[in-house]
């Protein structure tokens, strides 16, 4: 794959981030799809086009840490999963220490 279609790809998968349907799932994936997107490699791409594949309430519910993804998902995309939910959770706690120091 040349560097502009790698480019052109990356940009389709961000946008498809920040305009999944829902604001909740924008404000998941929009951030995690800036700052990771770029460093995947061709595999963590293709596993991030499936995890776009999925529905919002079962993404919603996977990156929240409310249940797990099915056992049925390639270890590609559980791996992905798992990551993204990490990074959510890590946000979302710098979130709430910020807002507790404003407060």
């Amino acid at each position: 794959m040349s560097d502009q279609d790698r480019a052109q790809r990356v940009s389709r998968l961000r946008y498809r981030s920040w305009r999944r349907g829902t604001r909740e799932m924008d404000l998941l994936l929009g951030p995690f799809a800036d700052r990771h997107l770029p460093a995947m490699g061709e595999a963590e791409l293709g596993a991030y086009e499936r995890l776009l594949e999925q529905s919002d309430p079962d993404l919603m519910i996977w990156l929240t840490g409310q249940a797990a993804p099915p056992p049925e998902l390639d270890s590609t995309l559980r791996a992905l999963l798992q990551r993204a939910a990490e990074v959510i959770r890590q946000g979302s706690a710098i979130a709430a220490g910020q807002r507790k120091t404003n407060s």
